[in-house]
């Protein structure tokens, strides 16, 4: 009996070895497997990307001044055809490649050093269109786009090793449908041929390639096949007149479904993300707080701690006058909440030369004050702080101030676990304002389903605003301010003739950003600001001309400083005129108006 006992164990034993073994077995098969499948996707991804990015240097070096004009045309549009369809790619791995071979035709101006400023020709597709595509031709400006926009194509192509791991995947997919919802339904990227809809159809179908390169990774086909449904639907519906095309439907039908199947897509792929960049990685909506990451935009970005207690630490002293010299002036003195936090000035109590700007929404920006001076809110702060004009003070005095009152003192000591008392005040107030931004306008509650209320005049408004209008070219949407999507990182400088009183006779003398380096190309050069609530936060343009809506839609329409008569060799505006009807103009005003939050 005993000596049977020891065979049924034994054989248990041998039994659970083997099961053991195969696992293991089978562990190391699935894991060779999905090694090699990793590679083989990456591979193919590599493959698809190349592909399109030869041939769209193929096609530009097929220009030539020796050819028909007409032939040279269709070269350059099935070359930027391959290049759109490259751009999920390239612009996630090649961002300042992808900002130059897609920039604006104006010349580009580096301030970083200003013992070192750099003033470059422009470069890239929109240089070329605008030569190839316009009755003067400037032949040695179009021969020097194309060799360095092809050269530049050839380069990245020839040292491109696409390697990606799969929220990085998940990431560019990401982009490459804000980039199209945001930028590519205005004419942000093709001014002249008006091509941005049919060319983000094509950067969609580098989507459905890249998606059909990792269906592997799906354990519910039946997302897949929801992604592949959902994005030839998009492409279809883009195929359409540019000046009637519905973007408020696309945004609700298309933009919120794709964002709502990658969200499933990171479940399903079961995809852990290290860290957040400028945008939050869980949103369903273009229009929300959720949206972003907040502490990507801050100069503390680590600062999590007790956070709350920190806005309410700085929201008190926002609205302390002890922190100006004269104890007779806060922050919230000029940033009125009723007025959008601005004040309803034409400029303060004539002490400042410059028209209020608002708070709402300044979180997300990267650049501060209208000259853009301040890289940051917390920076932002010392520049109010020793303004002779406002508080005129210096941050040390300031602190003295807080430090002398027990509550403030207590606060900064439990709250902040270092001893920079200097940089922790500013963080406490930059906190705040970082939390001035509802989404809970009328346009935002509609477009996010929550009440349907909008007009078809506010949305007809909207797609003007979007389109023939080009409003969105500067003022991209979801925040309708200068910060550029998807990645956020770089925040506008228009220059577009403000005049000096609103008869429209004289160009304004406060040359903006000109004054701190004196760079020409900067001459008359100004941060393009938020448009939401700006029903509430008149007088407009930075100093304060225009008091209503319409006059400054007539500004515009009548092509800015240019338009006007004004010397303006730089003017960065991307049109003459537009050409607008008054029916139009009212609609893009009645649209503007539902951008009015509820704070």
């Amino acid at each position: 009996m005993k000596t049977y006992l020891n065979f049924i164990t034994f054989k248990a034993k041998t039994c659970i070895l083997s099961v053991c073994f195969l696992l293991f077995y089978t562990s190391c098969l699935d894991k060779e497997y999905k090694k090699i499948d990793y590679q083989e996707s990456l591979n193919q991804l590599e493959k698809l990307y190349k592909h399109n990015l030869t041939k769209a240097y193929i096609f530009l070096d097929s220009i030539s001044l020796k050819n028909n004009h007409d032939l040279n045309k269709s070269y350059y549009i099935n070359s930027r055809e391959y290049f759109k369809r490259s751009e999920p790619i390239l612009s996630f791995l090649e961002k300042e490649n992808f900002k130059s071979l897609n920039a604006p035709n104006i010349i580009k101006v580096h301030e970083e050093d200003p013992t070192d400023i750099k003033i470059n020709q422009p470069i890239g597709y929109q240089v070329i269109e605008e030569n190839l595509f316009s009755e003067s031709m400037d032949t040695m400006a179009l021969k020097r786009a194309i060799n360095i926009t092809s050269a530049r194509l050839k380069l990245i192509k020839n040292n491109s090793k696409t390697i990606l791991k799969e929220y990085h995947l998940l990431w560019l997919i990401r982009d490459a449908l804000i980039r199209i919802t945001t930028t590519g339904l205005s004419n942000f990227d093709s001014p002249v041929l008006g091509q941005s809809l049919t060319e983000s159809g094509y950067a969609l179908n580098t989507l459905k390639d890249i998606l059909a390169i990792y269906e592997s990774k799906f354990s519910n086909k039946s997302l897949y096949n929801k992604w592949q449904d959902e994005l030839d639907s998009s492409i279809i519906s883009l195929k359409t007149d540019f000046d009637t095309f519905d973007r408020y439907e696309y945004i609700k039908t298309h933009a919120h479904k794709q964002l709502e199947l990658w969200n499933e897509t990171v479940k399903n792929w079961q995809v852990e993300f290290p860290f957040e960049i400028a945008l939050s990685n869980d949103f369903n909506s273009l229009f929300s707080e959720n949206m972003f990451n907040k502490l990507h935009f801050s100069d503390y970005k680590s600062d999590t701690t007790k956070l709350e207690q920190k806005i309410i630490l700085g929201k008190k002293l926002f609205k302390d006058v002890n922190l100006s010299k004269e104890r007779n002036m806060s922050c919230a003195t000029c940033h009125i909440k009723e007025k959008g936090f601005t004040d309803g000035k034409t400029t303060f109590d004539n002490r400042q030369k410059r028209n209020t700007p608002t708070l709402s929404y300044a979180a997300y920006q990267q650049l501060y004050f209208m000259d853009a001076r301040s890289g940051s809110l917390e920076g932002q702060i010392v520049g109010v702080v020793n303004n002779h004009d406002e508080f005129n003070m210096s941050m040390d005095s300031i602190i003295k101030r807080v430090r002398k009152n027990t509550k403030y003192s207590f606060l900064l000591d439990s709250l902040y676990n270092n001893e920079r008392d200097d940089f922790n005040l500013r963080h406490a107030i930059a906190s705040y304002v970082r939390t001035l931004n509802p989404f809970n306008s009328k346009f935002d509650n509609n477009i996010n389903g929550k009440e349907n209320t909008l007009t078809k005049k506010e949305k007809r408004g909207f797609n003007l605003f979007m389109g023939k209008a080009a409003c969105a070219t500067c003022h991209f949407p979801p925040l309708f301010n200068g910060t550029i999507p998807p990645n956020f990182n770089d925040t506008e400088l228009e220059i577009i003739g403000v005049p000096k009183t609103k008869e429209n006779k004289n160009l304004d003398d406060d040359y903006g950003r000109y004054h701190l380096f004196n760079v020409e190309e900067r001459k008359g050069s100004f941060k393009t600001p938020t448009v939401r609530n700006i029903a509430i936060t008149n007088p407009y343009m930075h100093n304060g001309v225009y008091n209503t809506l319409e006059e400054v839609m007539d500004f515009y329409n009548e092509g800015g400083g240019a338009g006007l008569g004004f010397d303006l060799p730089h003017q960065t505006l991307p049109f003459d005129n537009l050409n607008l009807s008054e029916s139009e103009i009212e609609s893009i005003i009645a649209f503007m108006k539902t951008l009015t939050d509820n704070y």
